[in-house]
């Protein structure tokens, strides 16, 4: 057997004792030749709710996206479920960095989509210039979030978030660019890499609060 694949079975009998799912990525303990340990089941409640909220910003994004460039009656339900997320999001973090830092958090993503929606609306009109204003504006948003995390937690460095948020941006703007050129196999596939990156975005998140909250897990 081989050293990854005995690592992968140790794993794998830990979390089967423990009745939990699988993670994505093992957690190590500390020193040479130690063998894996098992994996918390606080900590990968915590990773499946970060996924989950992360993923539904992507999905309620594209869901959004789809009603405005379409001009769906849904538009307006589909942009509130969208604000909720971010609110949600923002919640999430109350547990461990307080509700100040929680509500903060939730205004700066509720920004991020509004900017988004206005992107959408002058893409959708021809409006570059505008398109261009917009995307300075929701860059500098991005750099807004990733100061504000990296000042609550040492384990996110600013630009390590900075880089995963201009991911995430250049993937949404991907997204927009393929479904205004009826490109749908490029659509298609934007959205999954999109919503691949969204998980290793909260899969960050979630392995820095376990890190600075250890006795919470």
């Amino acid at each position: 057997m081989t050293p990854i694949l005995r690592k992968a079975t140790l794993l794998m009998i830990c979390l089967a004792l423990l009745g939990v799912p699988v993670m994505a990525v093992a957690k190590e303990s500390q020193g040479n030749g130690q063998q894996q340990e098992c994996i918390k089941p606080k900590e990968v409640k915590l990773q499946g709710d970060m996924r989950k909220l992360w993923v539904d910003l992507v999905l309620w994004t594209r869901s959004y996206l789809v009603s405005a460039l379409a001009g769906l009656e849904d538009k307006d339900k589909v942009l509130a479920r969208l604000l909720k997320n971010q609110t949600d999001i923002g919640n999430a973090i109350k547990p461990y960095y307080g509700e100040e830092a929680g509500n903060k958090l939730g205004k700066l993503l509720t920004e991020h989509i509004v900017i988004a929606g206005k992107i959408i609306d002058a893409a959708k009109n021809g409006d570059q210039a505008s398109v261009a204003k917009l995307n300075k504006d929701w860059y500098r948003n991005a750099d807004d979030i990733a100061k504000f995390l990296s000042s609550a937690n040492p384990n996110w460095t600013e630009k390590e978030l900075k880089d995963l948020l201009y991911k995430h941006l250049e993937l949404l703007t991907g997204n927009l660019q393929a479904r205004l050129k009826k490109d749908w196999a490029a659509d298609i596939e934007t959205f999954d890499k999109g919503e691949d990156h969204i998980i290793s975005l909260a899969d960050v998140l979630t392995a820095g609060i376990i890190k600075q909250f250890p006795n919470q897990f």
